[in-house]
């Protein structure tokens, strides 16, 4: 019997099994992705691997979207700085970049996995997937495997992750298995994901990526959101950095009218940007009202907001008025695109939803209702914005459960 049942070999795992190796316990880990475990953490970040938030739990606590207050002992028992000094020790220099995220300085998401398998050498690696928990009087003592095979031990960690990419592994799994132990599933939603628009006009600007634009989302005319950054125009509606931000903070999209809506132009007031349009207009009298808007918007983007003005496209510079320039300033400072769903959980970079949280130790990680039980990463009800905070959520609530079994 190994001390440590590890199913699920993902982040959250192989971070739960180098903590644990590395305090004296016999692991083992279970995982049925036949490429090995892992793969996910090969995507992150474009490949590039997001590793952390290089910030301070103050800092990182605000950009959880849910049950931050969950994560305050893990969080602080084991904080960003901890994961980036565990990663320089393991042999990969690190690098920080705009908006506090940290990479690994080669740009190589294999580099962070061969560390974590590194780390987690003397861990033994079964391959299968975890068909149910073998409990015995209200405890814990392993699971069945696929084969059939039963693989008991004294502690059993689920970090089987969400149902976000299953080509990677992400199979939804663990609910399964934390339901057998009687624990409550938060109902699971892509997060991190692209939003749909049924607005025609997305499709007709595919491939248009927006720099330095604000976006807020609307919720019922309310913001929600608001952030600059990048976005991008695809056939289904909306992608980019700014829309998986934003996406997170859509809670049920059947109740609700959400809308994105984007700045153009952030570092101009309206009356600054009148005034420029003024001139521009007056420099370009004999163009068109399309033609006009070569030094303002996208060529693309160009018709669709000749449409979205309301202007005759004939229309001459020269004759624009000022209550049209005054409609133009209004569509550029709020450009909005309506969400009619979120985008689908093949893509999505993070599952909302998972195991209730309240179920769970905060400070062990460990199931409140079956004794020998434990969760890690995204299988728990926690989920943050992008940024490095997901990656740190999985290593601080593994090293909590990895801690808590060593005692």
């Amino acid at each position: 019997m190994t001390d440590l049942l590890v199913i699920g070999g993902g982040a959250a795992g192989l971070m739960a099994a180098g903590a644990a190796c590395a305090r004296g316990l016999t692991v083992t880990v279970l995982e049925h992705n036949p490429k090995g475990p892992g793969q996910k953490l090969l995507i992150t970040g474009k490949g590039r691997c997001n590793v952390t938030s290089d910030s301070d739990v103050r800092e990182f606590l605000p950009y959880v979207r849910h049950n931050g207050r969950f994560l305050y002992s893990s969080l602080y028992a084991f904080p960003p700085s901890a994961a980036m000094e565990l990663f320089e020790s393991l042999g990969v220099p690190l690098k920080t970049e705009r908006g506090r995220r940290v990479f690994p300085r080669s740009d190589r998401a294999a580099d962070v996995l061969a560390a974590l398998r590194d780390y987690a050498r003397d861990a033994e690696f079964v391959r299968g997937s975890a068909k149910k928990l073998v409990i015995e009087d209200g405890v814990c003592k392993g699971a069945v495997t696929d084969r059939g095979e039963t693989l008991r031990a004294e502690n059993t960690l689920i970090a089987t992750g969400g149902i976000s990419y299953p080509a990677t592994g992400s199979d939804g799994s663990g609910y399964r298995l934390a339901r057998q132990a009687g624990h409550t599933i938060m109902p699971p939603q892509p997060s991190l994901c692209s939003l749909v628009s049924p607005d025609p006009a997305c499709r007709r600007m595919m491939g248009l990526a927006l720099r330095n634009v604000t976006l807020t989302l609307l919720c019922d005319g309310k913001p929600l959101f608001t952030e600059q950054g990048e976005a991008l125009f695809t056939h289904f509606g909306l992608s980019g950095p700014l829309v998986l931000s934003a996406s997170t903070y859509i809670e049920d999209i059947t109740k609700h009218r959400y809308i994105c809506e984007f700045d153009l132009k952030p570092a101009l007031d309206e009356k600054t940007l009148y005034d420029r349009l003024t001139r521009d207009f007056a420099e370009q009298g004999s163009h068109s009202a399309q033609g006009a808007l070569a030094k303002l918007l996208p060529n693309s983007m160009r018709p669709v907001a000749v449409e979205k003005w309301g202007i005759d496209p004939a229309t001459k510079a020269a004759q624009i008025t000022r209550e049209q320039k005054q409609a133009l300033v209004d569509l550029c400072k709020h450009w909005q695109v309506p969400v009619s769903a979120l985008g689908d959980k093949e893509h999505a970079v993070i599952t909302a939803g998972g195991v209730d949280v309240r179920e769970v130790d905060p400070k062990t990680m460990a199931s409140k209702l079956c004794a020998g039980l434990y969760f890690a990463g995204e299988v728990l009800d926690v989920d943050a914005r992008t940024g490095g905070y997901n990656l740190q959520i999985a290593w601080s609530t593994a090293v909590a459960a990895a801690r808590a079994i060593a005692k």
